[in-house]
């Protein structure tokens, strides 16, 4: 929810850095940015540190 806040305020093109703990971030980002027109531009694992960049459409 605090990320679909963050990225309606934002313009198109514009990337929204993301840092979370929870595994399942990876499936409800890649849906949430398939549903939404949105592209994950980067999805990565840092020790126990999911990270991502999504690009907004």
């Amino acid at each position: 929810m605090l990320v679909r806040n963050r990225i309606r305020d934002m313009a198109s093109d514009e990337t929204l850095r993301i840092e979370a703990t929870d595994p399942s971030t990876k499936r409800d980002f890649t849906n949430f940015c398939r549903f939404m027109g949105h592209q994950l531009v980067e999805d990565s694992v840092d020790g126990d540190v999911f990270k991502y960049v999504i690009k907004k459409g």
